[in-house]
């Protein structure tokens, strides 16, 4: 009998959760032992007589299987096959599910007699995919024909996305290479350093320099040859660290829900990795020291990574780097201070990327300083939702500086003190106290903003990280303005499948349900760069492929998310999908053909989902002003991103220092634009907001509210003082207000009137 639609269901919850992956690696002695126990579990969920895993070998260009549960067990490793041979090549060369009914009747199906599947008719198989890339393919056969349907695919392709990262790990770890370590530079000392601001707060912790490509590995501490410890040691090293590792997964996927794949996949697979592991044992039985020994085999594996031309490949030589350091602490046989590997210290890089700034949350990081360039918003963004400040320097030498060196961050003003006087020490941890006590006041807002004469203004959260719904809810926002659907992507080594993303965006709706959600589709691109994908290196990035035009152009990516944002809203009464950087009216139509599509398909398949969300646009781009009437006849609300319509409007890289001064919201060009948008969407009744930085800006809350705007979307912390400047603002006088600015072409006469309200409000 074929299985019950709700029974297949059932299986996806299980498969889709990443813990049943964790605990099998964890678990596993090895890596073949991991996909073993992998393709074991598949077999018996999704009721398949057959599931095999193929890996892609670069060398040999070719899909050797791996691991099979149903065919002789004899043919792994023994099978291959090129890419578009048999339906597994077929699979991994269009990076495409292919599902058979009947293999005897399949052009494509190929037989290997060592495999004995005389007897499976149906075959489905799925790419394990690493962006737009397949490294592999896991299937499923059955002896009964027609037996897999689009739940079945669904299912599989779930455990392919979860899988991928583990494969790919594995894959690399085979081609392993030596090479010739590097040795770290002296460090300098420095007594006072001026940044700018990324991430506010204050910080006051020993430092701990974060080098790329195998700096922290060859710290002095670690060079001595004659440590004393043996084999013994070194296994319950390798023990303790995999412990460690699982407690620290454990504990940061209540930090943040969106890692819903594990952020150590690297450090498991290379703990497993019997190239590792055993490479290190056989050189400590042949007379190495065992702290030799593990820095040998590491600076191997970093060698390994770093000379990769892949990006998001090089970046693992920072896993291995974590790992190494991590065995090497847990070498002392008392509990190994934690501080050491990151604890509690305010690190210093070059470059970090949003998994650099994850993992260092699991370490309660109390502080970064980032060296000589500017910051990325995403990376600003992420820190400032996980409450670490962070300060962006020019001055090299923070590079040299010594290893737990005491440095107090104020990251309000981008200051930086090192080895900072009593003196210093206690004038900042008395401020601190005051904020504290101020702090405390912020949870008494107002459930409604009304102006001074009473008119109401909705005051709506922008959500970076689902953590930072619980002070949302705290300070009475009315519902989420704008969530960025972004860090869910960020944050993973591929593309989330639309189940993960679906388990994100439910969590969203769960923790504000009843309250008006607005969710902006995938806005990558430009600063914010999938190191998986195949975005290409551009000449002009912010003017390149990004926002809705990626989304655009990878239906399938598109598709995944807005069918997981419609079937996670499926009981909200105020679902809002957004797309960002709409250009034309064309686009706009395109792009919600797409959601039409997608309910089709939810409708096809029979999933619930949400039949009647709001549908609108970001107002970012110069070329929606003048159709800004037309727009209005066919999207069901706005919001007005002012960080890039500025940037746009006035061609200004927001994030470039040497033309900051350009980039100048109170441009008479800007002022009128937004007031000509505000007026026509007033007029046509349509819903419109703001949500970008000008909205918790002084200077420009009167005029916003002059010039009609009712709707304001804020970073959560500036909700209670947003509340309070508003409701000393009369609308009459913030309309006169507008219309002086509006009236003025130059910049000086407008900055001096914007000057003059500023105290009004505080």
């Amino acid at each position: 009998m074929k299985k019950q639609l709700g029974k297949k269901n059932d299986h996806l919850n299980l498969l889709c959760d990443v813990s049943n992956l964790a605990n099998l690696l964890t678990r596993s002695a090895d890596m073949d032992a991991f996909l073993q126990r992998v393709v074991e579990m598949v077999a018996v969920h999704l009721d398949a007589d057959v599931c095999s895993i193929y890996m892609y070998d670069e060398d040999s260009l070719e899909l050797v299987l791996k691991a099979t549960k149903g065919l002789n067990p004899d043919s792994v490793g023994k099978i291959r096959m090129k890419p578009g041979e048999g339906i597994v090549g077929a699979t991994h060369k269009k990076v495409m599910p292919i599902c058979v009914g009947d293999v005897g009747n399949s052009p494509e199906f190929k037989y290997f007699k060592e495999a004995e599947e005389d007897r499976f008719t149906s075959f489905l198989a799925v790419p394990l995919q690493r962006g737009v890339e397949s490294i592999g393919v896991i299937s499923i056969q059955h002896e009964e024909k027609e037996y897999f349907n689009e739940t079945d695919i669904i299912a599989l392709r779930t455990v392919a996305s979860q899988l991928a990262s583990s494969v790919e790990n594995a894959r690399l770890l085979l081609s392993l290479h030596s090479v010739v370590e590097k040795r770290k530079s002296v460090s300098e000392q420095l007594q006072f350093v001026k940044g700018e601001s990324a991430s506010g707060g204050f910080a006051f912790a020993p430092s701990m320099v974060m080098k790329k490509r195998g700096g922290l590995l060859l710290l002095n501490q670690f060079l001595d040859e004659n440590s004393g410890y043996n084999l013994s040691d070194f296994r319950r090293a390798v023990k303790k660290t995999g412990s460690q590792l699982q407690r620290i997964q454990n504990d940061f996927s209540t930090q943040l829900p969106e890692s819903a794949s594990l952020i150590f996949t690297a450090h498991f697979m290379i703990l497993k990795d019997p190239g590792f592991v055993k490479k290190i044992e056989s050189d400590i039985q042949h007379g190495t020291d065992p702290i030799t020994a593990v820095r040998k085999i590491a600076g191997q594996y970093i060698s390994l990574f770093t000379s990769n031309p892949h990006p998001y490949i090089a970046e693992k030589a920072n896993d291995v780097e974590d790992l190494a350091l991590r065995i090497l602490k847990n070498f002392q046989r008392e509990s190994p201070n934690e501080a050491e590997l990151g604890k509690k210290k305010i690190i210093i890089a070059e470059k970090l990327f949003p998994s650099d700034i994850l993992k260092l949350v699991t370490s309660d990081v109390k502080g970064i300083v980032l060296v000589g360039g500017g910051v990325t918003s995403h990376i600003s963004i992420l820190s400032r939702s996980l409450k670490i400040p962070l300060i962006i320097v020019e001055e090299m030498q923070m590079l040299q500086l010594q290893e737990s060196t005491p440095i107090l961050m104020d990251a309000d003003l981008g200051n930086i003190y090192i080895n900072p006087s009593k003196e210093v020490i206690e004038k900042f941890e008395k401020r601190n106290q005051l904020r504290e006590d101020v702090k405390c006041n912020t949870i008494k807002m107002d459930s409604v903003t009304r102006t001074k004469d009473g008119i109401r203004v909705g005051l709506f959260a922008n959500i970076n990280l689902l953590t930072e719904l619980s002070i949302a809810k705290q300070l009475k926002a009315e519902g989420v303005g704008l969530y960025r659907s972004e860090f869910p992507f960020l944050i993973r080594p591929t593309f989330p499948s639309e189940t993960e993303q679906y388990l994100v965006y439910q969590h969203l709706f769960n923790e504000m349900r009843g309250k008006e959600i607005t969710i902006r589709t995938l806005d990558v691109g430009g600063e914010k760069t999938l190191a998986y994908s195949d975005m290409a290196e551009e000449q002009n990035p912010e003017l390149g492929m990004r926002s809705i035009r990626f989304s655009l152009k990878h239906k399938e990516v598109f598709e995944n998310q807005l069918r997981a944002i419609l079937r996670a809203g499926f009981e909200s009464e105020s679902l809002r999908i957004m797309f960002p950087m709409i250009s034309s009216l064309d686009e706009f139509c395109e792009a919600r053909q797409v959601i039409y599509d997608c309910m089709q398909q939810l409708s096809d398949k029979k999933l619930p989902y949400n039949r009647n969300p709001e549908i609108g646009m970001m107002i970012e781009l110069p070329a929606v002003v003048e159709l800004i009437e037309d727009f209005s006849k066919e999207a069901d609300f706005f919001s007005i991103g002012t960080n890039d319509f500025i940037q746009y409007m006035l061609a200004v890289d927001r994030t470039n220092r040497m033309v900051s001064d350009y980039y100048c919201p109170f441009h008479p060009s800007i002022l009128r634009s937004l007031s000509k948008v505000v007026k026509t969407a007033r007029q046509c009744k349509v819903d419109i907001s703001v949500c970008g930085e000008m909205t918790h800006d002084p200077a420009y809350l009167t005029f916003l509210l002059g010039i009609g705007i009712r709707k304001i979307s804020v970073d959560p912390k500036f909700l209670y003082i947003l509340q309070k400047r508003i409701q000393k603002i009369d609308i009459d006088d913030a309309e006169k207000h507008a219309d002086q600015l509006l009236s003025e072409p130059s910049l000086q006469k407008i900055k001096t009137l914007i000057e003059s309200t500023i105290g009004k409000i505080g």
